[in-house]
């Protein structure tokens, strides 16, 4: 056999090897995902959080090959992503980002005089789903919750709140993305739960940020709508 071709079979040789060990890396990589937003997102990474809850249940379940991200900031509002979505998310490479943003837009009108006007925040969550997808990553975007658990509609910006979760339902289905509608689930188990019609204790420990049932809640609801895209 002449040198050229034994170099011929060698070069081949390590080439099926090559691919073959890609291949085996391919399919051995776990799916990425993070979740983006404000302090319930941040808290959801902690040990009780939902997120980090999440994690424990796809153990239990056998599932070993998702990777659950926490981005979470306190007191974030959808601006605040945008400017930051480059380095805290799409520089992790996700396969799927999963977005609850809005509680502080509306919320902090009222509390710290800031917030966000309802146009610049369709604008914004728009032009972040627009770049994720740019990317070719995955979204399932979240409704905002509550602020303030009373189930008869009392509670202090629950109609300017519904306006912004009707543009993320809106948003989610003209991008053609899942969406898990906490503010409805939220209200479905409100409507059930809290006899008392108390503004905090039932799903939150201040009427936004989540206790521990809360967080249990919203980890298996989340999954409920995640498993069906990842």
């Amino acid at each position: 056999m002449s040198i050229t071709l034994k170099l011929t079979w060698i070069f081949i040789f390590v080439a099926i090897v090559l691919f073959i060990s890609f291949l085996k890396d391919k399919k051995a990589k776990n799916k990425k995902i993070v979740f983006f937003g404000d302090s319930i997102t941040q808290a959801g990474a902690q040990p009780g959080g939902y997120i980090a809850l999440m994690r424990d249940m796809l153990y239990h379940q056998g599932i070993h090959n998702i990777d659950l991200v926490g981005a979470g900031i306190g007191g974030n509002k959808v601006y605040d992503l945008y400017l930051r979505m480059l380095k805290d998310v799409i520089a992790q490479s996700p396969d799927i980002v999963v977005i609850w943003i809005g509680i502080n837009d509306v919320w902090h009108k009222l509390t710290h005089n800031t917030g966000t006007d309802i146009e610049k925040f369709e604008k914004f969550y728009r032009a972040i789903i627009h770049e994720l997808q740019a990317q070719t990553i995955k979204v399932m975007l979240i409704t905002p919750s509550v602020i303030g658990e009373k189930n008869d509609h009392t509670n202090g910006q629950d109609d300017e709140l519904d306006e912004y979760v009707e543009i993320v339902r809106r948003i989610a289905k003209s991008a053609y993305v899942a969406l898990c509608d906490m503010h409805n689930l939220f209200h479905l188990y409100e409507a059930n739960n809290n006899i008392h019609n108390a503004y905090q204790g039932v799903l939150t420990t201040d009427g936004v940020h989540l206790n521990e049932a809360g967080n249990k809640f919203a980890a298996k609801e989340i999954w409920n709508v995640l498993k069906d895209i990842c």
